[in-house]
C-alpha cells in the first residue's frame, strides 16, 4: 500500500471508468472544473480514499481557510486530493481524482493513482482540461486528445504534428498507465482565446459528452446547454459592437470551416504553445 493514501472503502466495481479532474492547471474558460461540479451535483459519489496533502501539497500556495467566530479560530478547512467512486446514469461504475493537482513527488502520485486505478480493476485512465485556441464561439467546441495510443487519440481526434507543451500531472498519470498496459486519454476542449479567462460553459458540456463518447459514461450535461446559450448570446453582443472583434470573428470561422474533417487544428506547434504562455501569464501561474 502507498503512503501517499489512505483506502477508506474497497467497493466491488465492474471495470470502472478512472477519471482525473484536478484543479490547478490550465483549465480556460473553467471548462473541466464546471464538468466536474456538474457531474458531482447531478450524480452521487463516496470517498473511496484520501491522499497525504501535507506531503504532495504546498501549503503556502493553497492555504487552508479558517473559520473565525467572534475572533476565535474555530477550525481550518484544508485542501485535499480524494479519489471518490459513483455510477452513471447508465449504471457503469466510474471513479473520481479530484481535488488539487499535488505540488511535490509527480512520479510518486501518479504511482500511487495508477496502483488505485489498477486495484479498483479501471478499464481506462481519462483526464480532463481545457485550454485556449484559435477557434470563434460561434462554433461548436472541439475536444482534442492527448492519447497513449494511436487509436485512442483517432477516436477523439488529435491536433497533427509535433507539439510540444507545459504538462500537468494528468499527462504523468497517463503515461505511467500506459507502462502498466491500462489505456489512458485526456479530453481537452479548445475555448475561444478571446475567452479562455471568463467561464465558458459549451466547454463543459463538450467534456461531460466527450466521456460519453470516448470513455461509455453517460452523466448528462445538467444546465451547462443553457449556460452556453447565455454566453453565447453576451460574446454576440460584446463583439457586434466593434468591427475589429467581428472582423477576428469571421477569420476564425473562415479557419475552422476550412478545416478537412478529422483534423483538428493545423495551428503549428509555436502557435500552440504561444496560446499556453500567454493564458498561463494571464493567470499569474
Amino acid at each position: 500500500m502507498s503512503p501517499l493514501f489512505e483506502l477508506h472503502e474497497r467497493p466491488d466495481l465492474d471495470s470502472p471508468a478512472f477519471i482525473i479532474a484536478l484543479d490547478g492547471w490550465i483549465d480556460a474558460g473553467y471548462g473541466a472544473a464546471s464538468a466536474l461540479r456538474t457531474v458531482r451535483e447531478h450524480n452521487e459519489f463516496v470517498t473511496v480514499a484520501t491522499f497525504d496533502t501535507d506531503n504532495l501539497l504546498d501549503h503556502r500556495s493553497r492555504r487552508p481557510s479558517m473559520q473565525l467566530v467572534d475572533g476565535v479560530n474555530t477550525g481550518l478547512t484544508w485542501p485535499t486530493i480524494e479519489l471518490c467512486a459513483g455510477v452513471d446514469r447508465g449504471g457503469k461504475d466510474v471513479l473520481l481524482l479530484v481535488g488539487a493537482e499535488p505540488d511535490h513527488t509527480w512520479r510518486a502520485f501518479s504511482d500511487a493513482a495508477v496502483d488505485l486505478a489498477l486495484e479498483f480493476g479501471a478499464r481506462m485512465v481519462t483526464g480532463l482540461g481545457a485550454y485556449p485556441a484559435p477557434v470563434p464561439h460561434t462554433r461548436p467546441t472541439r475536444i482534442v486528445s492527448t492519447a497513449t495510443t494511436r487509436e485512442l487519440a483517432e477516436i477523439v481526434g488529435y491536433i497533427p504534428g509535433q507539439v510540444e507543451v507545459p504538462a500537468g500531472v494528468a499527462a504523468a498519470i497517463e503515461l505511467r498507465a500506459a507502462e502498466v498496459g491500462l489505456p489512458a486519454v485526456g479530453l481537452w476542449a479548445q475555448v475561444p482565446h478571446y475567452a479562455s479567462a471568463m467561464p465558458y460553459p459549451a466547454a463543459a458540456a463538450a467534456l461531460i459528452e466527450g466521456l460519453d463518447h470516448a470513455v461509455g459514461v453517460h452523466f448528462g450535461t445538467g444546465d451547462l446547454i443553457d449556460e452556453a446559450a447565455k454566453t453565447r448570446t453576451r460574446l454576440d453582443e460584446l463583439v457586434a459592437g466593434s468591427p475589429e472583434h467581428l472582423d477576428l470573428v469571421r477569420q476564425l470561422e473562415e479557419h475552422v470551416d476550412t478545416i478537412d474533417e478529422g483534423q483538428i487544428s493545423e495551428m503549428s506547434g509555436d502557435e500552440l504553445a504561444a496560446e499556453f504562455e500567454k493564458f498561463l501569464r494571464d493567470q499569474g501561474s
